[in-house]
């Protein structure tokens, strides 16, 4: 017969009094904020859009459980947090099914796959949507994107309302050197540029953030590790201008300082950046478990999307950079185990 004793960590034991779904109904009141900006900058499609991811991972939840013969545990909250950061992550104006499409496989394949909620490697929905991306590659990066400020009643699926204006990922890659005659900081940190939905305002991204972090549900180390580390590597690491390579090793490379503040500030507040340091990275069973782990991941992530975004072949890399250290927080937490109190010595 097996070994059947229950194994735990070594000592100090700290026991919280929040729950999974306390905890997962918190993350749901945090991105409340960035849902309004949503609403308020593509319209009521794209507030469908949210509704039917969160919709289509309940229901598969519920499907998943009734199938394996688990409990029933839709109420807790976590396929709602999976839905809604599904949405978040695709562009305002994609077919309805493609939001129905990933939100089953952010929960059949991604989640009960490997045995349900505290036991998947990835993120469900950032494993969702790279197999989007690999699946409707013309849906979810898009060469034209709708035009904003439309006000909750407005229709951003029109075809009146498509604009073919670049996200400032794709012009900070391929025109660096124009992107500051195109968007300022303040469009940036308000969510007046085109990108997916949860692309559209850092400023109320962060306010969702510093709830999280306030009731001590993010670790502020990784996400700050991670957002620190794109920033310098976009100021030092050489990138593409004109078709040729501009480096630190040439005289006019830091020659404009306050350019290369505005190029560091610009891969923070660009893209999915804030999203994916404070809401997806951080994801409590995808993640490191100690806070020097939870370092090393950030800026694990922080390495992976920067190279991505500057040499790769999408003008975004954070998706698959928090994939991909996903894939590692084994290793990250085995070699960044806390000391042992209370243990025997063996002597």
């Amino acid at each position: 017969m097996g070994d059947t004793r229950l194994k735990v960590g070594p000592s100090p034991h700290i026991r919280s009094g929040d729950d999974i779904s306390k905890i997962m109904w918190s993350v749901v009141i945090s991105l409340l904020p960035a849902f309004g900006g949503v609403l308020y900058y593509f319209g009521w499609y794209a507030g469908l859009i949210v509704l039917v991811s969160v919709l289509s991972a309940v229901a598969t939840e519920y499907v998943c459980e009734r199938i394996r013969g688990v409990p029933i545990t839709v109420s807790d909250g976590s396929a709602v947090v999976t839905g809604v950061l599904l949405a978040f992550v695709l562009p305002p104006n994609v077919p309805i099914y493609i939001p129905i499409l990933g939100g089953i496989f952010a929960i059949a394949v991604a989640k009960h796959a490997f045995g349900g909620l505290g036991c998947n490697i990835w993120n469900p929905a950032l494993a969702a949507r790279a197999f989007l991306l690999a699946s409707y590659p013309g849906y979810i990066v898009m060469s034209k994107w709708p035009i904003l400020n439309k006000f909750l009643f407005g229709n951003i699926n029109s075809s009146v309302d498509i604009t073919t204006s670049a996200t400032p990922l794709y012009i900070l890659k391929n025109a660096p050197t124009e992107f500051q005659k195109i968007y300022s900081i303040k469009d940036l940190i308000l969510g007046s540029v085109p990108g997916s939905l949860g692309e559209t305002s850092a400023l109320l991204l962060t306010i969702g953030a510093a709830y999280l972090i306030i009731k001590k549900y993010v670790n502020w180390r990784l996400p700050i590790a991670y957002i620190l580390t794109v920033a310098l590597l976009a100021v030092f690491l050489p990138y593409k201008s004109g078709g040729s390579l501009i480096g630190f090793w040439q005289p006019s490379f830091f020659s404009n300082p306050s350019g290369l503040l505005f190029r560091a500030v610009s891969h923070v507040f660009s893209g999915g950046l804030i999203l994916g340091a404070f809401f997806m990275a951080t994801d409590m069973v995808t993640s490191p478990l100690t806070s020097k782990g939870q370092v090393v991941f950030g800026i694990g992530c922080g390495i992976l999307t920067a190279i991505i975004r500057l040499y790769g072949g999408y003008p975004e890399g954070v998706c698959y950079s928090i994939l991909i250290m996903n894939t590692f927080v084994w290793v990250i937490d085995r070699y960044t185990r806390p000391r042992l109190f209370g243990g025997k010595s063996s002597n």
